[in-house]
């Protein structure tokens, strides 16, 4: 298993299809596209049966935290996917995760046994037994990364095609979801970095006017799976 650490500063955007375009025309000649330019990230969010992880987080604590298991495409039992702490206090966002193949995930998932020396799966085998946690919900989007020609530590993602399920809450059951947003026309952008953001982007960002908010994907579906069965109750 490999473990991974790393702590940096990330802000989310909300943009139309027509912000995207506008703020990609200015920016893009800063950057560069990633490495795995495009991907399907396939996620299941663990939670407890009364899903207070989430409801914790909505609150907007000074701190959080989410347990995730998550892919790159749609894994098979051999393919590698990360077992991952991802916090957030006041506005740094730390992940802890280990690599391993889908079905070591499993072996861990049904015996709860694993390496005793690897010390961030220890915090998340404390998470699973003090939380008694279960697979609560499948979310999948289409990611396109960048990252700044002159500063690698700069990082921009665009998701797009938000979706999520919650039945069949195994990433190698593929990718299929019901959509969040009723068309393919906003993208939920990611500045990630370990400083400060560079001017050329702080001004940009400023003329279009495009401003931060809060978008957790899990948290945003939570609230509209639970707004929908709201309504239905009052009825």
């Amino acid at each position: 298993m490999y473990e991974h650490i790393f702590k940096r500063v990330e802000e989310k955007y909300l943009l139309t299809e027509k912000e995207k375009n506008l703020l990609f025309e200015k920016i893009n000649k800063y950057l560069k596209k990633d490495q795995f330019f495009k991907s399907t990230i396939c996620n299941i969010y663990f939670d407890d049966v009364n899903h207070d992880l989430i409801i914790h987080s909505l609150d907007k604590p000074l701190f959080k935290e989410k347990i995730r298991l998550r892919s790159y495409q749609i894994p098979n039992l051999t393919d590698n996917v990360f077992l991952e702490i991802k916090e957030k206090y006041k506005g740094v966002v730390g992940k802890r995760r280990v690599k391993m193949t889908l079905q070591e995930f499993y072996n861990y998932y049904e015996n709860h046994e694993y390496d005793q020396k690897n010390q961030i799966m220890k915090e998340i085998n404390y998470y699973f037994e003090y939380y008694h946690l279960k697979p609560a919900i499948f979310i999948a989007y289409d990611r396109k990364s960048y990252c700044g020609r002159k500063d690698n530590n700069l990082r921009i993602t665009l998701d797009g095609n938000l979706r999520s399920r919650n039945e069949d809450l195994n990433l190698e059951l593929g990718d299929a979801g019901k959509k969040y947003f009723k068309e393919d026309n906003y993208y939920i952008m990611e500045i990630k970095t370990l400083g400060a953001f560079p001017l050329w982007l702080t001004r940009y960002l400023s003329e279009l006017k495009i401003y931060p908010t809060s978008f957790s994907k899990y948290g945003k579906i939570y609230e509209k799976e639970n707004e929908k069965e709201r309504l239905n109750y009052a009825k």
